[in-house]
């Protein structure tokens, strides 16, 4: 299946109902490129803005050597050049900012060039959509945000402190988007991811996200190596459901724009479990993992546990998952195994 075909057919109808052009940062990384797809196959005109620094003209390519309708146009630049978000925004209906450098270990390592994309960076965006009147503005926040608030699922209004320099970015741009609401009147939706998943997800690098990097690992039949006891639990989500959420919450009435939403599946899974699931997929696609992982050191700045509570965006966004854990990991296994 595409892209298009797994989203919500309400949703479906309601985007191409409409030709608008939107503009997606990030475009050529894992969730922008996704959201590129979804949108041409909607017909829809899209704008592209990215620097290619952590994304691929990879996914780009394969995004329009497979996806029929709309338009495209890209703009390469970086979102802390502020006449590169300026000339990406002219024009647009709307903004779903995706731009970003993402990873806690990342972070830690470089803080200064993690605030530098994530928090000047959104700022810029933000006042260039803003000064060329862009209607709505959606943004990727993060589930790191919640930090050390102990409570389980998490939910909107209760947030700790961060752990990670990366955290703190995400919650300065919470913070960025209030000021602008409150100082502008332009506001701002945010939606706080929790690991997401899915195709056009690199596996490589050493910051590679769990899921890909495992994969890619009982593929080449390498070592797996958990960081702590294996009980570190996760809400993952498959990418669908968060593009879903991107699109529903730019056509959102005016009552629902300028939150901060939840994105996940409302499930929590340990990484023992995790391993066990990606190891089982694998042997369906005739592709046995004989090793059993070895545990290594709590990885710093991790959360224990991460659990979303997903009624708020349910109940104002109308977001429904349509992928579990296990129904998403059906939908990327072939795309990985293919990729590999």
């Amino acid at each position: 299946m595409t892209m298009v075909e797994w989203l919500p057919h309400d949703l479906q109808q309601a985007v191409a109902a409409e030709r608008r052009r939107w503009l997606v940062t990030g475009a050529a990384g894992f969730i922008g490129s996704n959201l590129v797809e979804a949108l041409l196959a909607l017909g829809q005109e899209v704008v592209g803005l990215d620097n290619f620094a952590t994304g691929h003209r990879r996914n780009l390519d394969e995004v329009l050597a497979t996806t029929q309708g709309g338009s495209f146009r890209m703009v390469e630049g970086d979102i802390r050049d502020r006449a590169a978000c300026a000339e990406a925004a002219a024009g647009v209906g709307v903004v779903l900012h995706q731009a970003a450098l993402g990873s806690v270990p990342r972070s830690i390592a470089d803080p200064l060039t993690s605030h530098d994309v994530n928090v000047t960076g959104f700022a810029n965006m933000l006042e260039a959509a803003r000064s060329a009147g862009v209607p709505r503005f959606v943004y990727a926040a993060s589930s790191s945000t919640y930090g050390d608030e102990p409570h389980l699922p998490k939910r909107e209004e209760r947030i700790g402190n961060p752990l990670s320099p990366y955290a703190a970015t995400k919650l300065a741009n919470e913070i960025y988007a209030g000021v602008w609401a409150r100082s502008y009147g332009y506001r701002a939706t945010g939606l706080r991811y929790f690991n997401v998943f899915g195709p056009r997800q690199d596996p490589d690098g050493p910051y590679a996200a769990v899921i890909p990097k495992w994969v890619a690992a009982m593929i080449a039949d390498e070592e797996i190596v958990i960081n702590g006891d294996g009980e570190t639990s996760r809400d993952f989500c498959f990418v669908a459901n968060a593009v879903q959420a991107n699109l529903r919450a730019a056509l959102a009435p005016d009552a629902a724009q300028g939150e901060v939403y939840n994105v996940a599946v409302g499930e929590r899974t340990s990484l023992k479990r995790l391993f066990g699931l990606l190891r089982d997929g694998l042997a369906e696609h005739g592709m046995v993992y004989a090793r059993e992982p070895r545990f290594g050191p709590a990885r710093a700045g991790d959360v224990r546990h991460s659990e979303a509570d997903i009624g708020k965006a349910g109940s104002l966004l109308n977001y429904r998952p349509t992928h579990s854990l296990g129904a998403g990991l059906a939908a990327a296994l072939p795309w990985y195994v293919r990729n590999r």
